[in-house]
């Protein structure tokens, strides 16, 4: 077997066995296989496709090319992921309240890089929290209170970083097969029983329409099936931010005032509800999607949720007080109103021009080693749908650089029709 046969191979449409797939997982990671030769074969998948067996053993090779958590001693653990987007503080929210309703939440997220956000830095941006835990004091935070919201410690699918990082080099990125793989192997990798899937669709996520959201939905639940691993995908909207709230210390006070039930933007209702429901369905905790909606909203109004946010905060080394009052977080330099030019009619509130506007004030990295500014961002008022009048604040830009408000307020955030 080499890797010249398996790359014509695909290039001429044929299917690649599942030793094949394997002996290019292996040769690539150990780099024994080059990246112009890899370059190749993604392309040829890129262009050419993959069935569903041939997806499933591209997912559990990368999946097995490193570590692989053991999470058997915590007993039947739902993870959740997101495809990503602008403004999503999802985990923050959903994962303590999950926890609070007896479901082990054991989660390892990433960094931001480019728009979407990233949920360590979020976690980062309270004092004090350590989201740099080994793995066994991470198993060990679980059993003892329920929850650890960690940065990806372990050496969890390496292959899926270098592939990762290769396709974005040669425009190979929104590929089915190829997101759907990375994606599953790193939840495979990462020890969970069963999994939700937030695949976000519109204007700030991969998946810009509900076609391709919907098959990236069909494949990767196949995938999960097919690799023993009950999984459950939700279709979300990201044409528009979620919440309020964008950049990473505002959206912590954002999931800090939903957990409080002092706020709770529609979209951010709709969302923790069906994954939430979907996971405690999963659990065996509910009997219907309808019961655990019902036990997401009363773990939040009977303050279980905030309470157990404030335990992982504490358990991992936060300091609670800017839990308890979030006037400390600190605050940008430039706070400046977004105000409407005209009467009328929010017709549309971008999310991918919002995240690029986001990264341009210093919130998100172009670079993984870029540093980012915890303080900048966004707070809208309005959302898409909202009459507004003239004069009317609309929302207000977190801002370091009073150059970059004035170019941000020359720019066109809300369209108003």
């Amino acid at each position: 077997m080499n890797i010249l046969d398996i790359i014509a191979k695909k290039r001429d449409k044929g299917k690649l066995t599942k030793e094949e797939i394997e002996f290019f997982v292996k040769g690539y990671t150990e780099n024994s296989i080059t990246d112009y030769q890899a370059a190749a074969l993604v392309m040829a998948i890129y262009i050419n496709g993959m069935n569903e067996r041939e997806i499933t053993d591209l997912t559990l090779a990368m999946a097995y090319s490193g570590d692989v958590l053991d999470l058997s001693s915590l007993g039947e653990v739902v993870d959740k992921h997101s495809t990503g987007g602008v403004g999503d503080k999802i985990t923050l929210i959903l994962m303590p309240i999950v926890a609070s309703l007896g479901i082990p939440v054991a989660k390892m997220s990433g960094r931001g890089l480019g728009f979407t956000g990233g949920t360590v830095d979020k976690l980062e941006s309270i004092p004090g929290y350590i989201t740099g835990v080994k793995v066994e004091d991470f198993i060990e935070n679980v059993k003892k209170i329920g929850i650890s919201l960690i940065g990806q410690t372990l050496n969890l699918a390496p292959a899926d970083k270098k592939l990762y990082a290769l396709r974005d080099t040669i425009s190979c990125t929104e590929s089915i097969p190829l997101i759907a793989s990375s994606i599953m192997s790193k939840k495979i990798a990462s020890g969970a029983n069963k999994i939700v899937i937030d695949v976000t669709c519109g204007s700030g996520a991969f998946m810009k329409n509900i076609d391709e959201a919907k098959e990236l939905a069909r494949v990767m639940t196949k995938i999960g099936e097919l690799a023993g691993k009950e999984t459950k995908c939700v279709i979300t909207d990201m044409n528009e931010p979620v919440g309020y709230a964008v950049g990473n210390t505002l959206e912590v006070i954002e999931a800090i005032e939903v957990l409080k039930g002092n706020i709770m933007p529609e979209d951010v209702k709709n969302i923790i509800t069906e994954l939430g429901g979907n996971m405690l369905l999963l659990a065996n905790k509910v009997s219907s999607l309808e019961e655990g909606k019902n036990k997401i909203l009363e773990n939040i109004s009977n303050g279980k949720a905030y309470n157990k946010f404030l335990e992982l905060v504490k358990n991992q080394g936060g300091d609670i007080s800017y839990i308890e009052d979030t006037n400390k977080f600190e605050k940008a330099k430039y706070i400046e109103p977004i105000i409407a030019e005209k009467d009328g009619k929010i017709i549309k509130l971008d999310a991918y021009t919002v995240g690029k506007m986001s990264v341009y004030l210093g919130a998100g990295r172009i670079r993984k080693e870029d540093d980012i500014d915890k303080s900048v961002g966004f707070v809208f008022n309005k959302k898409v749908g909202a009459k507004v009048t003239k004069g009317e604040i609309l929302g207000y830009i977190h801002a370091n650089n009073e150059d970059k408000v004035k170019e941000l307020l020359r720019q066109e955030i809300f369209t108003i029709g």
